[in-house]
């Protein structure tokens, strides 16, 4: 579990000042992830609506969160693929990851409140807060924080817990030829792994930004370079 440092920007960004620039805004890439956005009033309109029964309001939403979020990946791929990396692509793809997310662990805590309380959400969404506070100063010293295995892993437990989350509302359990899912338990477990995996990856990712700024100071302070003005800087006694 570990902290990669790296230049925030690629040499091949788009660039929308110029006119084929606006247009390659609108490639395959970011349409894809402008979609995920895009699933979010659906996924509200159908857990707060009371036009579909029992049973098939829950498969619906867990549809549309699953669906959305298996464009999570694709827009990247294919933005890497075909060269069509941008600067709107890089702003909006974190933006749809966190804005699903905390829409679907909102909307629990209205929908499940026995499943998802919600002191859980205020932490797991300020681990986002933080990271993205984090990231934004990182950036201003050219450097980006990138998220390595504990950062995937968190992203699918929180499809997982959502997902289950949204089925226990209306399923204890499935029996499918005898084999029992448990539907609730599974939910209760992912919530709980998400909370501890969201505060873990936050206190990794601190450690990590902390020790970067700590030996860009010292650096600094060895070679008479005074530190950049907002940045961190060794306390003295």
């Amino acid at each position: 579990m570990h902290v990669a440092f790296r230049r925030s920007i690629p040499h091949n960004l788009i660039d929308p000042c110029t006119a084929s620039g606006w247009l390659d805004l609108l490639n395959l890439p970011n349409s894809i992830t402008l979609s995920r956005i895009g699933c979010i009033p659906f996924l509200i309109w159908v857990l707060s609506s009371n036009v579909f029964p029992h049973g098939e309001q829950e498969l619906l939403a867990a549809g549309i969160f699953i669906l959305a979020s298996a464009t999570d990946g694709l827009d990247g791929y294919l933005a890497r693929k075909h060269g069509q990396i941008s600067s709107m692509g890089i702003l909006l793809d974190p933006m749809a990851d966190k804005l699903l997310v905390a829409a679907g662990l909102i909307l629990l805590v209205r929908y499940t409140p026995n499943l998802m309380p919600p002191w859980i959400v205020v932490l797991v969404l300020g681990r986002e807060f933080l990271i993205t506070g984090l990231r934004s100063v990182a950036a201003t010293e050219g450097f980006a924080i990138q998220a390595r295995d504990i950062g995937k892993m968190k992203m699918v437990i929180q499809i997982v817990a959502v997902v289950a989350a949204i089925l226990a509302h209306r399923w204890y359990e499935w029996n499918f030829w005898g084999f029992i899912v448990g539907v609730e338990l599974i939910a209760r477990i992912s919530i709980w792994f998400m909370l501890v995996v969201s505060l873990l990856s936050a206190v990794d990712y601190f450690r990590a930004f902390w020790e970067r700024v700590d030996r860009s100071a010292r650096s600094h302070h060895k070679v008479g370079i005074p530190a950049k003005s907002g940045t961190a800087s060794t306390p003295t006694a």
